[in-house]
């Protein structure tokens, strides 16, 4: 059995908290308003970058806080599976705390996120042909080395780490009518339900995956915990289970669910470069695709749109370019 922290709460006092750990290491991300994405929306588009964090995701604030509370507890060593983004914010805040690392990936992961992962001095296994084969491999090594297994999900010190995001966001944009937000694990959206929703309720959350990839929405859509196919090039979606701490926060709050084509994805990439000169991977730019799908709801709008990632590989950059620039 994988043991995980679950004692502690996800809040927005927690939140709070997290703040003062989180900026010892890290800075608030830029929020920047978009005129060519407004004009073409017929909203006012407003764009977090959440990809200019060390690591290039917003998977870094959680990684901080929860390995900051991990230090105090005593724990010597972490070990993950991810197909990137987590692997490397897991990675990259043990080396700030002085722990040791173990990331398992799926067999042919994402070369620019695997070299990131090597980078930190973590220890990287590539194992099994999917993200939840790789959990497989996770349990073993556990028991095998002693080491504390960091979740992608269902950590509360992860969420209430990614939290921070929100809080500066409504800090700086109070007035905001909406978000858009990349569901793969479901971290992120549960802590912009945790933060947003306290502060204020009329804001709507709106969630967007990859239809090769639906764990997540077909979970919310039949509220109970789904399994689906799991197949999407875009790895920030690249989950084939909703997760049940993310998955009871978010289930009853969010606007509405926007699922994108292989094609949408990459066509995305594509816009997000060519509005906001911004290279990012399939899943941080799927939000500005969901917002053309949800045009007529958002028109007259203040709404963010959250780039959550930049770790796109090259190869998918050559075929985006051919295809879509």
């Amino acid at each position: 059995m994988i043991k995980m922290m679950n004692s502690y709460p996800v809040a927005l006092h927690e939140v709070l908290r997290a703040e003062k750990v989180v900026y010892q290491y890290l800075k608030p991300t830029p929020l920047m308003y978009n005129k060519g994405l407004s004009d073409d929306l017929d909203a006012e588009i407003y764009v977090k970058h959440e990809n200019h964090h060390p690591g290039g995701s917003f998977k870094i604030r959680g990684g901080v806080n929860t390995m900051h509370h991990l230090k105090n507890d005593g724990i010597q060593g972490v070990i993950t599976f991810s197909t990137g983004n987590h692997g490397i914010s897991v990675a990259t805040a043990a080396k700030w705390f002085g722990l040791e690392a173990v990331i398992v990936v799926p067999k042919g992961n994402n070369p620019v996120k695997n070299q990131q992962i090597k980078a930190t001095g973590a220890e990287l296994i590539e194992a099994g042909e999917s993200f939840e084969e790789a959990a497989q491999m996770v349990e073993q090594l556990q028991e095998e080395r002693n080491l504390y297994f960091i979740h992608a999900a269902n950590e509360p010190h992860l969420i209430n780490g990614v939290g921070t995001e929100f809080l500066e966001i409504i800090k700086e944009l109070p007035d905001i009518d909406a978000v858009i937000l990349p569901l793969g694990a479901g971290s992120e959206i549960a802590a912009a339900v945790t933060v947003l929703k306290q502060i204020n309720p009329a804001i709507e959350i709106y969630a967007v995956q990859a239809e090769m990839s639906k764990a997540g929405y077909l979970s919310w859509k039949n509220k109970r915990i789904e399994s689906s196919e799991n197949k999407t090039f875009a790895g920030g979606f690249a989950t084939g289970s909703a997760y049940e701490l993310p998955f009871q926060i978010y289930r009853e709050q969010l606007a509405d669910f926007v699922l994108l084509t292989e094609d949408e994805i990459k066509e995305g990439i594509a816009m997000a470069l060519k509005y906001t000169h911004n290279l990012i991977e399939g899943a941080g730019a799927a939000p500005i695709m969901a917002a053309k799908k949800l045009s007529e709801r958002l028109r007259g709008k203040t709404v963010v749109l959250q780039m959550s990632g930049s770790n796109l590989d090259l190869k998918m950059l050559k075929e985006v370019s051919k295809e879509y620039l």
